[in-house]
C-alpha cells in the first residue's frame, strides 16, 4: 500500500507556520480566563483550521498539575461560534475556578479540531491492519452517532487516557451513553452498539498545545523529534538521573510509575497492596547498568555510589549450593532462581569492578559464576531456572525432563548469563581454574544455543528476534579470537539483518512515527523497542571489533533510526501534559507510545541503547 500520499500531507503541515495558532489561543486563554467572547478577526487560519460544519469538531482542554482536565468539544455554525460555545462550557465547570488560566506557565491549553471522518461499522474497525477504518491509537479516534447524539473518542483521548487499545477507546465512549448502565461488561457493551442504530466514523484531528507562551503542534499527543547524537545522550542521562532520584534507602529502584495517575501500580501485578509492591530483580540489575554507563560518560561518582547500593541489595537476595566442592551462589526472589537473575547481577558486578577496580565483590562474583556453570547440562543447554515454584514442587532444578525444560524455557535469560561469563573470563583474573572452566563450558553452552536451540524449540521463535541478551554476549565472547566462530558471528548479523528488515522505514511506514521502529507483521502497531536496540547496537559493535566495516556502517544507520524511534518515549516538559505530576514524571521513559507507565527496565533498555549509540557517535567504546 502507497502511504506517501498521506504522510507527506501530515509531514507538509509540520512545516507551517503555526504563529496565527498561536495568537488565536492566546485570544482563547484571554477568553476563558475573563469570560470575554473570542474574535478571529486578523487571523489568517485556512490554511490551518478548514472549518466544515457537522464535521469540524473542535475541543479545548485545559491542563494543570494536580488537577483534573477539564474539556469540551462541539461544532457549531462557524469556527468563532464553536470556540466560543467551548469556551462556555469549559468556564461552566464547578473546577474551573481552580484553575490559573492566565498563568501560561501552570494552565496549558490544547486544542483538537476533527479534519476528516470516514463512515464505518464497530466491526469493521481494524487495529492492526492497514485499512481507512483503522484505529490507530493517538492519531485516529472514534466517533459515535447514537440517539441522535455525538460521542466522539478524540486521538488525543489515547494519550490523556493513557490507553492504546480499540476495546478501551470503545469503552471511553459506551460509558457515557445508556449502555453503560445495562452491563459492566466491556465486550457486552460493545456488542449491543452493534445491535443498536447507530453511525460510527474514524477521524482524524490536528492538535497543538501550549507552553509557556509558544504553541507546540501535536502528533499522536506528541511532539515529533529529530535525530542528533546530543540529544540521545540528554536523554540517556536524563533517565539515569530518574533512576537514581527516586532510589530507595534500601538500595531498589522505583520499580513502576503510571505517570496519569501518579501511583506505583504496576499494570501486570494490580492487585499487590501498596506495603507489597511488586519487585523484579532482573530488572533492579539493570537500574545498576544504567548507572554505571552513566558514569563511563561523566565520570560523576554519584552513579557509582548509586549503583553500589544496587549491588548491595542483590546481595542480600543470594543463597548458596554447592558446585565442585566449592560455594555458589544464585538470586533467589519472589520465590524463584532465575537464570537471568544471577546472570544480571554478574553482569553488573563485573561492569562496576572494571570501572572501579573494587574487588570487595569478589568472592559473589565467583559464586555466581559457578552457579551459572552448574546450569549447564552436559549437552551445552542452559537451564533457565534453579528454582521455579510451579516445577517439581519448588525444589532445585538438578535433573529435568524435557517438558520441564520446556516449560522453564527463556530467550533472555542464557543470553544474561552468557554475557556475565563473557565479561568475568575478559576481565575477572584472580582465579585462573575457574577461568578455565567458564572457557571450556561457556564454548559448549554457546555451541548448543547457536546450533542446537532452533532446532529443538523450533516453534518458539518468532518472526522478530528476541536474543537481543545474546547478541551482546557474543559480542563481549568475540573479544577472545577463539570464539570468533563464524557461525556465533552470523547468528548475531543474521538477527541484526531480521531486525533492519522487520523495521518501518519512511517510504512504508503507515504513520510518520513509525519509522525507525520494529513489527512481526507488517502493519503491527509499532514497537519502539530499546531492548532489540541493545542487541542491534552490540552487533555494531561486534561488526568494528572483527573490523567489519561494511557492516558496522550499515547497522549503524539502522540504530540511528531505531533511536529516532524511541525520542518519543521521553518524558519532557512540552509533553507531560497529562500527567498529574509532571515534574516527577519529567526524564523518564515509558513503556509505549500512549501509555503513561514507566518501569525501570523501559528506562535502562532505551538508555544503555543510547548510552552506547552515544559512544559509537564520539569514536568511545566503555567496557
Amino acid at each position: 500500500m502507497d502511504f506517501s500520499v498521506e504522510n507527506n500531507k501530515d509531514r507538509e503541515f509540520f512545516k507551517k507556520d503555526f504563529s496565527c495558532v498561536n495568537e488565536l489561543l492566546k485570544r482563547i486563554r484571554k477568553s476563558i480566563s475573563d469570560g470575554s467572547v473570542v474574535s478571529l478577526e486578523g487571523l489568517d487560519l485556512d490554511e490551518i483550521i478548514s472549518f466544515e460544519r457537522n464535521l469540524t469538531f473542535v475541543y479545548i482542554t485545559l491542563f494543570q498539575e494536580g488537577l483534573k482536565p477539564i474539556r469540551w468539544g462541539s461544532c457549531r455554525a462557524s469556527l468563532v461560534e464553536t470556540i466560543n460555545r467551548d469556551i462556555e462550557k469549559i468556564r461552566s465547570y464547578k473546577t474551573f475556578a481552580n484553575f490559573s488560566v492566565g498563568d501560561s506557565s501552570k494552565c496549558r491549553i490544547m486544542l483538537e479540531y476533527i479534519i476528516e471522518q470516514i463512515p464505518t461499522k464497530v466491526e469493521d474497525i481494524k487495529y492492526s491492519t492497514i485499512v481507512p477504518t483503522r484505529f490507530e491509537p493517538g492519531v485516529t479516534g472514534i466517533r459515535v452517532v447514537l440517539d441522535g447524539n455525538s460521542y466522539i473518542y478524540m486521538p488525543t483521548d489515547a494519550w490523556v487516557n493513557s490507553q492504546m487499545s480499540l476495546k478501551d477507546a470503545l469503552n471511553t465512549i459506551l460509558r457515557k451513553t445508556y449502555i453503560k448502565e445495562m452491563t459492566n461488561s466491556i465486550s457486552q457493551r460493545i456488542e449491543i452498539l452493534k445491535k443498536s442504530d447507530y453511525k460510527c466514523y474514524i477521524i482524524k484531528s490536528r492538535t497543538f498545545i501550549t507552553y509557556n507562551d509558544d504553541v507546540i503542534p501535536l502528533y499522536r499527543g506528541n511532539q515529533l523529534y529529530e535525530y542528533s547524537p546530543e540529544a540521545i545522550r540528554d536523554i540517556a542521562m536524563a533517565g539515569a538521573d530518574w533512576t537514581l532520584k527516586y532510589q530507595k534507602d534500601n538500595g531498589q529502584y522505583l520499580y513502576y510509575y503510571d505517570a496519569k495517575e501518579d501511583n506505583y501500580v504496576d499494570h501486570e501485578h494490580p492487585e499487590r497492596s501498596e506495603d507489597n509492591l511488586y519487585y523484579n530483580d532482573l530488572r533492579h540489575c539493570g537500574g545498576i547498568v544504567t548507572l554505571i554507563r552513566a558514569y563511563q560518560l561523566t565520570k560523576d561518582k554519584k552513579y557509582l555510589a548509586s549503583a553500589k547500593r544496587g549491588l548491595d541489595f542483590s546481595v542480600t537476595l543470594t543463597e548458596t549450593h554447592d558446585y565442585k566442592g566449592k560455594k555458589a551462589g544464585y538470586i533467589f526472589y519472589n520465590k524463584k532462581s532465575k537464570l537471568g537473575g544471577t546472570g544480571m547481577i554478574l553482569v553488573a558486578m563485573m561492569k562496576y569492578r572494571n570501572e572501579t577496580g573494587d574487588k570487595s565483590y569478589d568472592e559473589y562474583i565467583k559464586m555466581y559464576t559457578r552457579h551459572i556453570l552448574s546450569r549447564i547440562y552436559k549437552t551445552g543447554e542452559i537451564m533457565g531456572y534453579y528454582i521455579h515454584p510451579q516445577v517439581q514442587n519448588g525444589q532445585p532444578l538438578v535433573n529435568m525432563n524435557d517438558e520441564e525444560r520446556r516449560q522453564t524455557f527463556s530467550f533472555y535469560y542464557p543470553g544474561e548469563a552468557l554475557l556475565g561469563l563473557g565479561l568475568f573470563v575478559n576481565y575477572f583474573e584472580d582465579d585462573e581454574e575457574l577461568r578455565q572452566d567458564v572457557l571450556e563450558k561457556g564454548e559448549l553452552a554457546l555451541d548448543w544455543i547457536i546450533d542446537e536451540r532452533p532446532k529443538i524449540y523450533a516453534d518458539l521463535f518468532t518472526a522478530l528476534p528476541s536474543d537481543a541478551w545474546l547478541m551482546q554476549s557474543i559480542e563481549e565472547w568475540a573479544t577472545i579470537p577463539k570464539f570468533r566462530k563464524q557461525n556465533y558471528i552470523n547468528f548475531v548479523f543474521g538477527d541484526a539483518q531480521t531486525m533492519i528488515d522487520k523495521m518501518y522505514g519512511e517510504n512504508d511506514t503507515p504513520f510518520i512515527d513509525y519509522d525507525g521502529s520494529f513489527y512481526y507483521n507488517h502493519g503491527d502497531h509499532f514497537y519502539p523497542d530499546g531492548s532489540r536496540s541493545e542487541g542491534l547496537i552490540g552487533a555494531y559493535y561486534l561488526a568494528k571489533k572483527i573490523g567489519d566495516e561494511q557492516t558496522a556502517d550499515k547497522i549503524l544507520k539502522a540504530c540511528r533510526r531505531a533511536a529516532k524511534s524511541q525520542m518519543l518515549l521521553f518524558n519532557t516538559p512540552v509533553n507531560s501534559f497529562a500527567h498529574k505530576n509532571p515534574e516527577k514524571s519529567q526524564g523518564a521513559i515509558r513503556f509505549k507510545a500512549t501509555r503513561q507507565w514507566i518501569r525501570v527496565d523501559s528506562i535502562q533498555h532505551v538508555a544503555c541503547f543510547y548510552f552506547r549509540l552515544y559512544f559509537a557517535e564520539i569514536g568511545l567504546e566503555a567496557k
